[in-house]
């Protein structure tokens, strides 16, 4: 059995009500991929608004597996750590990775950021040498149109996730770099300039599905259900 890990931030977790794009992916999977597979992950719950807590779940739709490992205001600098256990503990085979909005937004500069990147990838391989990793760039959101400073950032930082993807990438444990959605507008695709709506969320999973179809022959064409 193939077991998906989705890592994320708050685009990942979902809030209370939510489908969430990992929701959106399980579905477009179990139509389009031909052998057993699952998403694994040490935690399962949406980030409540109400108590600011990842406490909820409350799903619009309960029936898949939630396990995940993201969370609300987490990036790169805290998922490195915490990455080696849980792919050990949940023996995962793919990680389906956004992160990185949140930490040039609040954490870490573009370098510091990519640093942590490498961590990250060292920490998943020691615990699980032939782990594959699809990886998205950090995508617009409504504070790349309004911070000139932060879009820098955002864009160095692009640029460098393609070069440490390309330079860590390895046959045995391959990287992908997940092209973001072409028509993703976070004007209509987010609730709130940042977090994905219905259409934000299969564009999410549309870009992780086509990725992983055209590189590794995963699944196939993204077809929204």
């Amino acid at each position: 059995m193939l077991r998906f890990m989705p890592v994320g931030d708050s685009m990942t977790i979902g809030s209370a009500g939510e489908h969430t794009w990992r929701y959106r992916l399980w579905q477009h999977l179990c139509t389009a991929y031909g052998e057993p597979f699952t998403l694994v992950g040490p935690r399962e719950t949406l980030h409540d608004p109400t108590a600011d807590a990842p406490t909820s779940y409350a799903y619009a739709d309960p029936e898949f597996p939630r396990a995940h490992l993201a969370g609300w205001g987490e990036g790169w600098c805290h998922m490195a750590p915490l990455i080696g256990d849980a792919v050990r503990s949940c023996r995962a085979d793919v990680l389906l990775v956004s992160l990185g909005l949140i930490d040039l937004g609040f954490y870490t500069n573009a370098e510091q950021t990519a640093d942590n990147v490498r961590a990250f990838v060292a920490g998943a391989r020691g615990a699980r040498p032939r782990v594959r990793m699809a990886v998205m760039p950090v995508v617009r959101n409504i504070r790349v149109e309004a911070d000139e400073t932060f879009a820098g950032q955002v864009a160095r930082f692009n640029a460098l996730l393609a070069e440490t993807a390309a330079e860590l990438d390895e046959p045995g444990s391959p990287i992908l770099l997940v092209p973001p959605p072409a028509t993703y507008d976070f004007h209509t695709d987010t609730y709130d300039g940042t977090h994905p709506n219905e259409s934000g969320e299969h564009k999410i999973a549309g870009a992780f599905a086509e990725a992983m179809w055209q590189e590794w022959g995963l699944g196939g064409p993204y077809k929204p259900s």
